[in-house]
């Protein structure tokens, strides 16, 4: 693994995702080292992640990954993508040189603070049902009755929120209904939030939530664990402007623009990989 920088000089940080979900992490990452040189990668040429075999995925994240490090030299690799890191941080780790700092299902948070026990996993289909979350589930569940719910929809309505064209409150309260669980005069309390993608539709999750739950949103860890690897802010330290690459290659529309202005984001660039996906 290569040395951390040094405390007095700002790092550079690669946040990566399958499309605009990481943007939620991207955020609390900016908070906490404003200092920090951020690219974040939106792999919208390849979103969704779950959508591809593990094989491909592996192949296809290996490659880029491997591209956007020989270009922009990160001092640290973020994948802001739960269906990724459950299945290819191994990987990445022992091919590059680069600390990385996953996304994984934050189940152990989750069943510590609720006290129905009565919880929720709310991610997508490949997330939910990997191994890797049960594993998570065996160590970390803490005496709590856990419902796995893999949606087929839901990120894409994230994506499509920030493009300005939200979808109708129906289609979003059907993909969240089997979360919300009632059992021995309990009912669920706390639901894991386990796709960066979700946090984008919070407010119309809690809007729409049949009653009033705690939505378990991973990005405020991510961002201690950055800090907890690069150290503090560096005090005085002036913000970079962040840098946004898509991998389509497709213009953007203006919603989205402006979407992306409201996160702090403006240098965006589109721009075609050649991976074992992207060159098919």
């Amino acid at each position: 693994m290569r040395p951390m920088p040094s405390p007095t000089i700002s790092p550079t940080v690669l946040v990566l995702d399958s499309g605009l979900g990481g943007l939620t992490v991207y955020r609390a990452v900016a908070a906490a080292r404003p200092d920090a040189k951020l690219v974040y990668v939106a792999d919208d040429a390849a979103f969704p992640y779950g959508d591809m075999s593990e094989a491909a995925l592996a192949a296809h994240l290996g490659s880029l990954v491997e591209q956007l490090c020989a270009r922009y030299r990160p001092d640290l690799v973020v994948l802001a993508c739960n269906t990724a890191s459950t299945l290819v941080l191994p990987q990445l780790r022992a091919r590059l040189a680069t600390p990385f700092v996953g996304t994984v299902p934050a189940i152990k948070p989750a069943c510590s603070s609720s006290h129905s026990k009565l919880v929720s996993v709310l991610g997508t289909r490949a997330t939910v049902g990997r191994e890797y979350t049960r594993e998570l589930i065996r160590k970390f569940g803490n005496g709590s009755s856990i419902t796995l719910v893999g949606s087929g929809r839901l990120a894409g309505y994230a994506e499509a929120e920030l493009h300005g064209e939200p979808a109708a409150d129906g289609s979003i309260r059907q993909e969240i209904a089997p979360c919300f669980v009632q059992a021995d005069g309990r009912r669920t309390d706390t639901v894991v939030l386990a796709c960066t993608h979700y946090p984008l539709l919070l407010t119309r999750l809690t809007a729409l939530a049949p009653w009033p739950v705690s939505f378990v949103d991973p990005a405020p860890a991510i961002a201690r664990r950055v800090v907890d690897l690069l150290g503090p802010a560096i005090p005085g330290a002036e913000p970079f402007p962040a840098t946004m690459l898509f991998t389509s290659g497709r213009p953007l529309s203006a919603p989205l623009e402006a979407a992306l202005a409201a996160f702090g984001v403006t240098n965006v660039s589109t721009e075609r990989f050649d991976t074992p996906r992207l060159s098919a």
